[in-house]
This record gives structure tokens, sequence and C-alpha cells, in this order.
């Protein structure tokens, strides 16, 4: 099986790190979950429904939507709380990377533990730059929901490509496939990772710059 890589990019204030990283990976979650399958005997099964909740940002012009389960709201907040704090800790520039795997478990027998391959990962690069006023902040909070909203729909437009997505399991293979210990929502089995780095590459800050200056400009 090959593994399906995306990447994506975006450069964002310290205070939008969390918003931005939470638009992307509940984005794609929505996408990536089902609601839980209620089985019948082996082999039959009806789906549940997926409720969808919006999410106002408040440091960028920008809503997102995403699936209503609290408990998986959790989870993510939680991996992007460490990630931001991470990055926090490089001091006030940073880079890092933030990755949502999608796996599947291939049982393997005693005393092996199973087999965990991947199918699709997504990779958000986070640049973090200072900003100097409030007016340069305005701008930012425009221009970092504009693109969002690009990545977003960059997001839509992978997803709904005909290419290969794990096979509905059968009762005794779900937790192959899905995690299914949230009480109302089954992703597909994922897991969260994330990478740092010490200094923001001088041509992404210049960059940000240079297009809030243009905006100045106008």
């Amino acid at each position: 099986m090959n593994c399906r890589s995306e990447v994506l990019e975006v450069t964002v204030e310290a205070r939008q790190v969390d918003e931005a990283m939470l638009a992307l990976l509940h984005t794609i979650l929505l996408h990536r979950s089902t609601g839980k399958f209620h089985y019948k005997k082996e082999g039959t099964y009806s789906i549940g429904t997926v409720g969808t909740a919006d999410n106002d940002c408040d440091f960028i012009d920008f809503t997102f939507v995403r699936v209503s389960s609290e408990e998986l709201d959790r989870v993510i907040r939680k991996a992007v709380c460490e990630f931001k704090d991470a990055l926090y800790n490089t001091g006030s520039d940073g880079m890092g990377q933030i990755s949502l795997e999608f796996y599947q478990k291939k049982k393997s027998r005693w005393p092996f533990s199973d087999e965990c391959i991947p199918w699709e990962v997504w990779t958000i690069k986070v640049n973090v730059v200072n900003l100097a006023n409030e007016q340069e902040r305005q701008i930012c909070r425009e221009k970092v929901g504009e693109k969002l909203g690009e990545k977003v729909i960059n997001v839509v437009e992978v997803i709904n490509r005909n290419e290969y997505l794990p096979k509905m399991p059968t009762q005794s293979e779900v937790d192959n496939v899905f995690d299914t210990s949230l009480k109302d929502v089954q992703p597909y089995l994922y897991k969260i990772t994330y990478q740092i780095t010490d200094s923001l590459g001088t041509s992404v800050s210049t960059t940000m710059r240079r297009l809030i200056k243009d905006t100045l400009a106008l």
C-alpha cells in the first residue's frame, strides 16, 4: 500500500497558531470521520449521523466547520496546545510542523504487536512571525483568514479524489480501521505528531512583511 502525503504551509503570528491548526486539523477529520457503526449481525450494520458545528476564530477572520463531538475536539485541542507550547519554548519566532497520520492495523501473531500501516499523512508546516504594531496584526488577521480559506478548499479537493480508503470492516475488524473510543463519532484511526525547529527562515518572514507592506500601500 502506498501512503499518500499532503503538505500545507501557513504563516501566522503567535496568537494565531492554535486557531489555524484547529481549523485545518478539524477540516481534515470532518472528512475522515463517520457516524458510529451499529451492527445488527456480522456483515450487516447501519451508520449513525455526524453532527457539525461552526467555530469562529478570535484572532483570524475565519469560521471553520468541525465535527460537533466535544470528545474529539478536546483530543485535537490538547495536541494543538502541546504543539503551540513547544513552539513558544523556542522563542518569539519559530518554525515547526504538525502531522496528522491515518493508519490501519494489521493483526500479528502472538507475541508480536499489531502492525500500524499508514495510508494518508497530512503535514502542516507553521511559520511564526512577530509583527510590529496593531495595524500589521489587523492586516495579518485578514490575510491569514484568506489563506486558510484557500487551504480548506485544497483539503476538500484532495479528499474528493477517488483514491484509496480502507474498506468497510466487519464487526470483528472495526477496531483495525476506526477509532471506536468516542461515543458520538468514529474517525479513521489516526495519530498526531509534531516537530519544532529553532529559527524562522528569513524568506518566510520577509514574504509576510512584504505582504503587509503592500497592503498598507493600497
